[in-house]
């Protein structure tokens, strides 16, 4: 069990009362973490402020040096870090694996961009009105930053807003999720207990609706970046005011499987997109949409990978879906399920829920006026839906409230064309599931799927500001 810490800078700070966390797979306690409250915040808030004077003036050197040592220490501890985050949240060991992997690669690659963190001159004589002078643009450390992380990647989207926002100089409070509070406050430990540290340039607060709104609220952030559902990034959107508001929220991620593709791989990833992380993953397959001549083929194979899934214990090196978030995830889960077949679809594979594990479903005869396909299901659900060529599919794809990631199977030339074209996302995946995602690429989306963009290089644009320089 993780014996989580309340971090006003880089003070440890005691609260007598406590909560817990419990592994969603077997109830055993995973985490405590002290509750904290709005007047704990306002202190965090504090102490980034009078941080920021110091973190904006750190050398770049001693920043790189602070990321790679940070992803030393998080490399000297990949068990406990990987083994804490499927006791909290219930991942498969070898999935938590990988994602401290990738945790240990965002910080390297958050290193290596500080480097070309650059602006350029400017040539102020261009036009008539102008006149000859030395002129430049570069960029600042934007200033006390607000970071809120999700349950489903709690160590990796983490790395993502703290390395960057510190990096980049800034000073930071972050409010963990509170389904991973023991893996945000060991991220966290590494980047504090640091020799290269700022002192005081990273709080971290526990708790939900009380804490989050006393940070984002607040006129001490200049940058607040959420990762969560689009209901809470609207309520943050109106309730910041004036800042930088980085959000990555949902998706309803789909891609179209065109009759030229290779069925057997598409149907493949697609069981892997739709059911990695048990769906709760922002660009988790949902919506399948496949070309009629194809559509019974690909609906078979789609099923008959799904089954060879092994659903079962967390720990298990071979598992690949272990248990929904809480048991109210698997009772919307079932919801969706029975709400799409009273709507006339079929499920061809999983569809209940058995040792309290909710298998991996496919429905199949999914029409575009379900529900099923209009919202973000976060389940490990996914739609099958006919169409006749891919100007339906490119209708129907677009015709979503979100825009986050879509992908297309496909051997045709001119099909990936039209696809580059038409789809409207902030990612596009040829023959693979948008559930891809590499950390070094822009990742965001359009829409209500959110605003800015993440992965290092871009990241570290959020997280400053852009000032004009003129010398005469």
């Amino acid at each position: 069990m993780v014996d989580a810490k309340l971090f006003i800078g880089s003070d440890i700070v005691e609260k007598p009362a406590k909560g817990e966390r419990k592994s969603p797979y077997d109830g055993r306690v995973a985490a405590a973490y002290p509750l904290c409250t709005a007047e704990d915040a306002e202190a965090a808030l504090k102490a980034a402020e009078r941080a920021f004077g110091a973190t904006k003036k750190a050398p770049l050197s001693q920043r790189i040096a602070w990321l790679r040592d940070v992803a030393a220490r998080v490399k000297e501890e990949k068990e406990l870090f990987a083994r804490t985050i499927t006791d909290e949240i219930g991942k498969p060991i070898r999935f938590s694996r990988v994602e401290v992997e990738r945790c240990i690669e965002t910080i390297e690659l958050t290193a290596d961009a500080l480097v070309h963190l650059r602006g350029e001159t400017i040539p102020t004589d261009a036009t008539p009105s102008g006149k000859k002078s030395t002129a430049f643009w570069r960029r600042l450390p934007a200033g006390v930053v607000v970071a809120i992380t999700p349950f489903n990647f709690p160590l990796n989207l983490a790395a993502h807003k703290l390395a960057p926002a510190l990096g980049a100089g800034c000073a930071v409070v972050l409010k963990p999720t509170p389904e991973a509070p023991g893996t945000g406050y060991l991220l966290a430990r590494a980047f504090i207990e640091s020799d290269y540290a700022v002192r005081d340039a990273l709080s971290v607060v526990y708790g939900d609706a009380e804490v989050g709104g006393a940070l984002v609220s607040s006129p001490i952030p200049r940058v607040v970046s959420f990762t969560g559902s689009v209901p809470v990034g609207n309520i943050i959107t109106k309730s910041a005011g004036i800042k930088k508001v980085s959000l990555e929220l949902g998706g309803n991620a789909a891609t179209f499987v065109e009759k030229s593709a290779d069925i057997a791989h598409a149907a493949a990833r697609c069981a892997f997109g739709a059911f990695v992380n048990s769906g709760q993953v922002c660009i988790s397959l949902q919506r399948i949409y496949v070309d009629a001549a194809v559509y019974d083929a690909v609906a078979a194979a789609v099923a008959e990978e799904t089954r060879k899934l092994k659903v079962g214990s967390p720990y298990d090196d071979d598992t690949f879906m272990g248990p929904l978030i809480n048991d109210e995830a698997n009772e919307r889960a079932m919801n969706w399920v029975e709400s799409a077949k009273k709507e006339g679809a079929r499920c061809i594979a999983g569809g209940e829920i058995r040792d309290g594990l909710f298998l991996p479903t496919v429905m199949a005869d999914v029409t575009d006026d379900m529900a099923i396909v209009c919202e973000e299901v976060f389940a490990p659900i996914v739609s099958l839906v006919r169409v006749e060529n891919f100007d339906e599919a490119v209708k129907k794809m677009n015709d979503s409230p979100y825009g986050l990631q879509f992908s297309i199977f496909t051997n045709d030339l001119k099909m990936t064309q039209r696809a580059l074209e038409e789809f409207e996302c902030g990612g596009i995946v040829v023959n693979d599931v948008p559930t891809v995602r590499f950390d070094i690429q822009p990742y965001g989306g359009m829409k209500l799927s959110g605003v800015g963009r993440e992965g290092p290089q871009f990241a570290l644009e959020e997280f400053t500001e852009i000032q004009s320089v003129v010398i005469f």
